[in-house]
């Protein structure tokens, strides 16, 4: 749900509607990502990391993040730990990264965070970061998603964007680091379904240098999305065509100038191209985008209610957090629909 105003509110709403997808999990992994939550360090990056024991770990990590800058502020995340059994340490860490250090290597800010990522997760020491943007956070677990909110307290935080998902584990184990969202620097992702194309997108994917650790297709989404838009430039409705392409024969119908676009998006990005079915949410700071593939195995439906949008696998979903509706919408297949926060391009 994304409040296109920027108002915020906490994270009651999107846990009441979670609770009504109940037969799309299992208990096995659940989470929430929510942005506009630290104002105080909206400059910040905030480093949600699971630590398996608070020394080795706990030690690992903060190297890593001081060879590229200054922790700000570093904490446990505050957790009710009567409501899930407790299989790693949420901490979480405000880290500013340090112009000079950047500078002898020279890479850019959001580079050199996603290179920090890689390494520490990539390094297996007891510790996985899970969300690495401003502003924003990601908390997830294997348990419910009520049991998941109440554990992280999800009502004490308040944000104008929420994502939400109850995971069913399928071709990968239930465990913490595979709840959804999926997270990069700013981007979150969830996901229903199954990218049958995972080997290859992954392979895309470490092409240009980023490590898919996780062994699961919500990772590479959010690594796909990450690519195409922050470094290619691609607008996010061109990078949803480009991940969930038109097929040739509508793309034969287009007007001349469409059907070039089309084209040249089948043709450059081939290898990103993501089969099977799924639907999927990414958020980022500036709204969020809601696709399915090409045939629509999966099912979406938005809805509406003054400047408030709503995206969920289940219309009942959207109606336990705001049964007014003014408008109930089902996109087309393969259709990106993007939903952008006032003001933000």
């Amino acid at each position: 749900m994304l409040n296109k105003d920027g108002r915020r509110v906490n994270g009651s709403m999107i846990k009441n509607g979670l609770s009504r997808m109940n037969e799309r999990g299992n208990g096995q992994g659940a989470g929430y990502a929510a942005y506009g939550i630290y104002p105080e360090f909206a400059e910040d990056y905030a480093l949600h990391v699971f630590l398996d024991n608070m020394k080795e770990a706990k030690f690992s990590v903060e190297k890593e993040i001081e060879r590229w800058g200054y922790i700000v502020h570093a904490e446990e995340i505050p957790v009710d730990d009567r409501k899930v059994e407790v299989s790693h340490i949420p901490y979480r860490y405000f880290f500013k990264p340090d112009p000079e250090k950047l500078l002898g290597r020279k890479i850019d800010e959001k580079d050199a965070i996603l290179k920090m990522v890689m390494d520490i997760n990539a390094s297996r020491s007891g510790a996985l970061v899970f969300s690495s943007g401003k502003n924003m956070g990601i908390f997830k677990a294997s348990a419910w998603p009520e049991e998941v909110g109440n554990f992280y307290m999800v009502n004490k935080y308040k944000g104008y964007l929420w994502l939400g998902h109850n995971r069913y584990p399928t071709n990968t184990p239930g465990w913490w680091g595979g709840a959804h969202p999926f997270g990069l620097l700013d981007w979150s992702v969830v996901h229903n379904g199954e990218i049958t194309s995972y080997g290859t997108n992954m392979r895309y994917v470490e092409s240009f240098g980023y490590s898919c650790t996780m062994l699961t297709d919500t990772e590479v989404v959010t690594y796909l999305f990450d690519l195409l838009v922050r470094k290619h430039r691609l607008s996010t409705e061109m990078a949803g065509h480009a991940l969930a392409p038109r097929f040739w024969d509508d793309i034969d119908r287009m007007a001349p100038n469409e059907r070039d676009v089309h084209t040249a998006l089948r043709l450059a990005y081939a290898s990103a191209s993501m089969n099977g079915p799924f639907a999927i949410v990414v958020g980022n700071t500036g709204g969020f985008v809601a696709l399915t593939d090409r045939i629509k195995l999966r099912p979406l439906v938005m809805g509406y209610r003054g400047k408030t949008a709503f995206v969920s696998s289940e219309e009942a979903a959207i109606r336990a957090m705001e049964p007014n509706l003014d408008r109930v919408y089902h996109p087309p297949a393969g259709t990106p629909v993007v939903e952008r926060l006032e003001g933000r391009a």
